[in-house]
């Protein structure tokens, strides 16, 4: 990944989770040197191009005992506009090509559980709070 691409999905993640959210915490955490970043990318008009969703794809072993998606941002902007669906789909699809099909695990916000519910995923512990936000572990088996 280039300076620049890295520099734009740190940025987009700092909007949507420091920002926006309100959420005080660590985005460098460590994993992302060893996962794949899926990119949802537009031109922005100038010659260069937007950032406008990310998710992290993290194998097996890390973060979970299953392969798992994370980080998943979307910019404000085009929220309702079907990019998250498409880039979560897009997110599935790559990580069963890199590591097989195998279960995914996620730690989604609790309000977002109908939107992972579309893609598969099934509620797989009780709510729990981080950094401030309802959360709830699920399950794409």
């Amino acid at each position: 990944m280039s300076a620049d691409t890295l520099y734009r999905l740190l940025r987009l993640r700092s909007e949507v989770f420091v920002v926006e959210q309100r959420c005080v915490f660590l985005d460098l955490d460590g994993l992302d040197a060893g996962c794949l970043h899926v990119l949802g990318e537009a031109p922005d008009g100038e010659g260069g191009v937007r950032l406008l969703a990310s998710t992290r794809l993290v194998p097996a072993g890390r973060g979970f005992a299953e392969a798992s998606i994370g980080r998943v941002a979307t910019a404000p902007s085009v929220r309702g506009s079907g990019l998250g669906h498409a880039l979560m789909a897009t997110s599935i699809r790559m990580l069963h090509a890199l590591w097989g099909v195998q279960p995914i695990r996620i730690g989604a916000q609790a309000h977002l559980e109908a939107f992972y519910n579309r893609h598969g995923f099934i509620s797989d512990n009780k709510p729990y709070v981080e950094d401030g936000i309802p959360h709830i572990e699920m399950i794409r088996p």
